[in-house]
């Protein structure tokens, strides 16, 4: 299983930066999960409009991310 990985910062504090995951169903590799990344980090933006995406990436889920 994969994780999309967010790095987003507050848009009234730039430098006050925190990383969100969002789990991605489905048995994928990264490269698509890259590919189905788009909608999920837009509507996370939508939800959170005090921050800002600075940049996101997708990797293997850890225990820490459940």
């Amino acid at each position: 299983m994969l994780t999309i990985v967010i790095s987003a910062c507050l848009v009234a504090d730039p430098k006050s930066c925190k990383d969100y995951t969002l789990p991605v169903d489905g048995d994928m590799d990264t490269v698509q999960c890259a590919l189905i990344a788009p909608p999920f980090l837009a509507n996370w933006q939508e939800t959170h409009p005090q921050w800002t995406v600075k940049r996101w990436k997708c990797q293997p889920t850890t225990m820490n991310d459940t």
